[in-house]
């Protein structure tokens, strides 16, 4: 389903860059859900994972943040499609484990946006889903 397009692609960037990540690397769970709709769609593709409402998001997002010591996304690319309300980027993320141990990652998202929120996310991993 297409969606009305209603951000621009500055609007676009900042939603996922400085609202999303940024509140996730902050372990901000309420700033993270608010920028997701009520009945979200989150898939992590390389793991076959899929977490649907929020009811499902919070528990996700407070089990990722309470395992992780140090959260951190970084060296975002991001490709925009201000047309149809689309944003993808590939990034960057470092976990570091409460023993100290590094988790290094190179995701690629691709996120679905319906009213300024997240409708759907697919994400792609190089390593170990940490999101389940």
């Amino acid at each position: 389903m297409q969606y009305e397009p209603t951000l621009s692609r500055e609007e676009l960037i900042d939603l996922a860059v400085h609202k999303y990540f940024a509140n996730v690397d902050a372990k901000n769970l309420d700033a993270v859900l608010d920028c997701f709709h009520d009945e979200a769609l989150f898939c992590v593709q390389t793991d076959f994972t899929r977490h649907s409402g929020k009811g499902q998001l919070k528990r996700m997002f407070t089990d990722f943040m309470s395992e992780w010591t140090n959260i951190v996304h970084k060296d975002f690319v991001c490709t925009v499609d201000e047309k149809n309300g689309r944003i993808t980027a590939s990034f960057e993320a470092v976990l570091t484990a409460q023993d100290g141990t590094v988790n290094q990652l190179f995701n690629t998202n691709f996120w679905r946006v319906r009213e300024g929120r997240f409708q759907e996310v697919y994400v792609y991993m190089s390593g170990a889903n940490p999101l389940v």
